[in-house]
């Protein structure tokens, strides 16, 4: 019997006509990230995004993110919240700042699944520079650079897809390393 911890320590097997073929299971902050669960389910494991799940659920999402979807969602690890000005976070989570703490975890979601593939498509279709409109409102601009893709939000900051294509029942996840902003 295979337990969540030896499905993430081993490749998981698809059996197809016969042949069995390797799928990996990909890992994001230490947690197996499985196709079949939805944004949330997964996203709930990760150690990584401890800071993310806090913001989600006090910002009464949690719903929002696991329905049908599809998403694509640019998760902000806990370091990336760390980066944010002294005191920022906590006050993001206090009851009367809600309204302005669901404008930036939606300005991370973007209605349709798209994966690294498509969104460098995307950018070399645009000649370099592709908006990108999100569920929150915020139009950022996502970039190609060293092979990496990289979103620029609307107070000029740029953020680095480090993990891409988390594959989930409802979209797709690409863990970034710095929190995107609306404008001021």
């Amino acid at each position: 019997m295979f337990t969540p911890k030896t499905l993430a320590a081993t490749a998981t097997a698809v059996i197809l006509g016969g042949t069995a073929l390797a799928q990996s299971v990909p890992m994001v902050g230490g947690a197996p990230m499985y196709p079949n669960m939805n944004i949330v389910e997964n996203a709930v494991n990760s150690a990584d995004h401890t800071t993310l799940i806090t913001a989600v659920q006090t910002a009464g999402l949690v719903d929002t993110l696991a329905g049908d979807g599809p998403f694509t969602v640019f998760a902000p690890t806990n370091d990336a919240f760390a980066a944010l000005p002294a005191g920022s976070v906590e006050a993001l989570l206090e009851p009367g700042n809600r309204d302005r703490l669901i404008e930036i975890l939606t300005c991370h979601v973007v209605a349709v699944e798209a994966f690294s593939s498509a969104i460098a498509g995307m950018i070399a279709d645009d000649g370099g520079a592709h908006p990108i409109d999100t569920v929150g409102g915020c139009t950022f601009t996502a970039r190609m650079q060293g092979g990496q893709i990289m979103i620029e939000d609307e107070q000029g900051r740029t953020a680095t897809v480090t993990q891409a294509d988390v594959d989930q029942s409802n979209g797709v996840i690409h863990v970034i390393d710095t929190v995107l902003l609306p404008d001021a």
